[in-house]
């Protein structure tokens, strides 16, 4: 606890939003403060959104939690065996270039929308890339919503 009673965050958390090009290559150029969030040696896994068209973007240690749960499963499981079969072949690992870029398949990109511009989304412990028309037009940032999403979970 601080010295005004609250409890720190231990762990380093993706805030705020960007929005960048994507240069001729089509690379993606990760926000060095995020970067500097990423422990290890800059891995992120990049997979689809459950229900949304996004791309969500989680670092090393944030997919390792997530797996946990999956991995108390037994093998025997066939809804578990289905949930890992899919989201393993629809993710990819990725590591950043000395310039901070990744390079996400044209697959994953296309998929969502993503064509030239890019909007990244701070999710806490992970963040979401939009193309920025699928952005506005989802309507997930408009304040309806994230009264709904307090209440839902009591912040």
């Amino acid at each position: 606890m601080d010295s005004g009673g609250q409890e720190q965050l231990t762990e380093s958390v993706f805030v705020g939003s960007f929005e960048h090009s994507l240069d001729p290559k089509r690379r993606l150029t990760i926000p060095s403060d995020w970067r500097a969030q990423v422990i290890g040696r800059g891995s992120l896994y990049v997979l689809p959104a459950v229900d949304e068209k996004c791309l969500s973007v989680l670092p090393v240690r944030e997919m390792t939690r997530r797996l946990g749960s999956i991995g108390h499963h037994s093998i025997a499981d066939r809804k578990a065996r289905e949930f890992s079969r899919v989201l393993a072949s629809r993710s990819d690992l990725l590591s950043w270039d000395s310039q901070g870029r990744i390079r996400i398949k044209d697959d994953m990109l296309d998929a969502v929308g993503i064509k030239e511009s890019v909007v990244l989304l701070g999710n806490f412990w992970f963040f979401e890339l939009w193309a920025p028309a699928v952005l506005k037009k989802s309507g997930v940032l408009e304040q309806a919503n994230i009264e709904d999403a307090v209440r839902h979970v009591g912040f």
